[in-house]
């Protein structure tokens, strides 16, 4: 780019690094993936992803071009962080995307909660589900902690195993309980496979620990204690993320099928769940995601002795907490 193509640095300059919004606050975090998981960006072409990406790149370098205004640089900021992963700068692959959660998630969390009567469509759906879970989980992992084929393989079995067997299991003790208690089956699968798919995604942050930094992002060591954590927050905000949509629907549903002109149109119902799970994914998604912070911390004195002696002979006390990437 030649020197007639930049444009004089103007102050203040804002960081391109950071969210547009206090992410140390609910509201900020809120506010931050309100504007990530928008379904819309996730029709970007690569074309419009790559220039966000340029321009972002360029502004960190005071090389944007001339006229550029701070709208186009907020919405290339927004559009970078909602593609690509924030540990390795890598484009992520469509359907793991926080931008696809919503279209993605109310498809086939709609068909699961419809389709729940009989085996086959409980194991067809669950392995959808899955699938898509485990692709989302793989995308939004700890890049900076490797993860083999057969360990992505594993975990992708046994979560849908898991997953399957909840599901079926459940089924058959539900067979003469009331309408609504099967109903609630998706669910309960979901959370059960949650639990598993996530820390068997992401395995090796538990064996070998997470990378953690100082309050200047420079590397100080791995924690498994900190892995522990931030996987333990990411079950607790998926499960939380399903919870509203899984949970209220059945009753929504329960009480329409009462109504003879809801019942006359069963191929309304599909639609109408999927929709309805949907609604809830618009507001659960960015709620879920900024239930604990992206970049969180963990006290020095909570880690294992020997990364803390490591630290403390390093840096004394002056480092009381150190901080990692939870994913999401």
């Amino acid at each position: 780019m030649t020197s007639a193509a930049v444009m004089e640095v103007a102050k203040p300059r804002f960081d391109m690094d950071s969210p547009r919004w206090d992410q140390t606050t609910f509201m900020g975090r809120l506010k931050h993936f309100f504007s990530i998981t928008d379904s819309r960006l996730a029709i970007s072409t690569n074309k419009q992803l790559d220039d966000a990406k340029d321009l972002v790149q360029n502004y960190k370098l005071g090389m944007e071009p001339p006229g550029t205004k701070e709208e186009q640089l907020r919405y290339a900021q927004r559009l970078y962080m909602s593609a690509f992963h924030p540990d390795t700068g890598d484009r992520q692959n469509f359907i793991g995307r926080m931008s696809f959660q919503v279209p993605g998630g109310m498809l086939i969390t709609g068909a699961m909660m419809q389709f729940y009567r009989t085996v086959p469509a409980v194991v067809f759906w669950q392995w959808v589900n899955q699938s898509f879970n485990a692709l989302v989980n793989y995308t939004n992992r700890n890049a900076a902690s490797s993860t083999t084929n057969w360990q992505i393989g594993t975990a992708y079995a046994t979560a849908t195993g898991g997953a399957l067997v909840t599901a079926i299991g459940l089924n058959a003790l539900t067979k003469t309980a009331p309408p609504l208690i099967a109903r609630y089956v998706p669910f309960a699968a979901v959370a059960a496979a949650n639990c598993v798919n996530i820390p068997m995604m992401r395995q090796q942050e538990l064996i070998n620990g997470i990378v953690i930094y100082d309050d200047q992002g420079k590397e100080v060591g791995k924690s498994r204690k900190a892995a522990v954590k931030g996987i333990s927050q990411v079950v607790f905000s998926r499960i939380f993320m399903a919870a509203p949509g899984m949970c209220v629907l059945p009753v929504i549903m329960e009480r329409l099928i009462k109504y003879p002109w809801f019942n006359k149109v069963p191929v309304l119902h599909a639609p109408f769940q999927v929709l309805g799970v949907g609604c809830f994914l618009v507001f659960m998604t960015p709620c879920a995601c900024a239930l604990f912070p992206q970049k969180s911390t963990i006290a020095v004195s909570k880690l294992e002795p020997d990364t803390r002696k490591a630290i403390q002979d390093k840096y004394g006390d002056s480092l009381p907490y150190v901080f990692y990437n939870k994913g999401l």
